[in-house]
């Protein structure tokens, strides 16, 4: 069983990511077996990881700091056990050993694993993040990012601060569906495709994939100002979080270079207006992201050397306001 994605290289030197294995659900129904209680859950995430970013992203524009609390382990992988070696996401032994990362203070972890573990003694698959827990229960509730932007989204409006902002609109879900799934396969997992790959002819692929999917979101972000038209959807929040990575990372570090985000006018504006949204730009830490790959993947990069640039400043003026929003 794989402990890290790293390790899920098909013999045919495809990479293929495994699913989730937690997956329960918040309800807004008190009865429910995790209802939506103020300060009963806390989000551990990182802020290298584009799949626990998403998460944060949607706790930073629900306006739902006062209900759920997180925190952020450090960004680069360290051995989690003396009794074995696997490299994963570890906490910080003090608030002050490294910006953005912190302690676990809740249970006093020393990693995700050992979270994972607290959990479930028999649990054998990867110590990733998201990981939404459950104060009161001691457990992991869910760790899919995919369920927990939904349940962000429409479980917890009674303790938001912008309940109104809807990024799942029931005339909208179809559409949605339909572009998340081709954005998740070829980008948002495209990239790890690219990156992962072992031999010539997966990567070749899944190259070929990335680019088809990336063009096709130029040319819809050439009409409108977001993915379904008009109005921001869990199809911008999920694709912004592959895009603001790109040239700072995947370009290089995943051998996603036959063209850079800068050189398509219309996605590159478009992750400046989403950047721009409030509260989006403190859920990316750019330090944590390169830290990250670079120093994380020996097998890509041995030496761990984190790329000067090209330091990219998303909070420039972009131009979809061209756009009625």
């Amino acid at each position: 069983m794989a402990q890290s994605a790293v390790d899920e290289v098909s013999e045919t030197g495809a990479f293929t990511r495994s699913a989730s294995s937690f997956r329960n659900i918040i309800s807004r129904d008190p009865n429910s077996s995790f209802p939506a209680e103020p300060g009963r859950y806390h989000l551990y995430i990182s802020y290298a990881c584009p799949w626990a970013s998403r998460c944060l992203s949607y706790l930073k524009i629900k306006g739902l700091d006062n209900a759920i609390s997180f925190s952020a382990v450090k960004p680069k992988w360290e051995r989690t056990k003396a009794t074995d070696e696997h490299m994963g996401w570890v906490f910080a032994a003090s608030d002050s050993e490294e910006p953005g990362a912190a302690p676990d203070h809740l249970n006093g972890a020393k990693s995700i694993r050992e979270l994972y573990e607290l959990a479930s003694i028999s649990y054998s698959g990867k110590y990733t993040v998201p990981v939404l827990w459950d104060k009161k229960l001691k457990t992991i509730v869910n760790n899919e990012s995919s369920d927990i932007i939904r349940m962000f989204n429409a479980e917890f409006n009674h303790l938001a601060e912008n309940p109104a902002l809807d990024l799942y609109p029931p005339h909208l879900q179809a559409q949605i569906n339909e572009i998340n799934e081709w954005v998740y396969d070829g980008i948002n997992n495209g990239v790890y495709k690219c990156g992962f790959a072992k031999k010539q002819g997966p990567y070749d692929e899944a190259a070929k994939q990335l680019y088809e999917a990336l063009d096709k979101s130029e040319k819809i972000l050439s009409k409108q100002r977001y993915l379904c038209g008009n109005t921001l959807s869990e199809a911008d929040i999920r694709l912004f979080v592959t895009l603001i990575r790109f040239d700072e990372v995947y370009v290089v570090h995943f051998k996603c270079n036959k063209k850079m985000l800068r050189e398509y006018p219309n996605l590159f504006n478009y992750t400046k207006d989403i950047y721009q949204i409030p509260g989006m730009s403190s859920t990316v830490n750019m330090e944590h992201i390169k830290r990250h790959y670079y120093g994380s993947h020996p097998s890509i990069n041995p030496y761990g050397i984190i790329p000067l640039g090209p330091g990219i400043d998303y909070s420039s003026p972009h131009d979809r306001g061209r756009f009625s929003s």
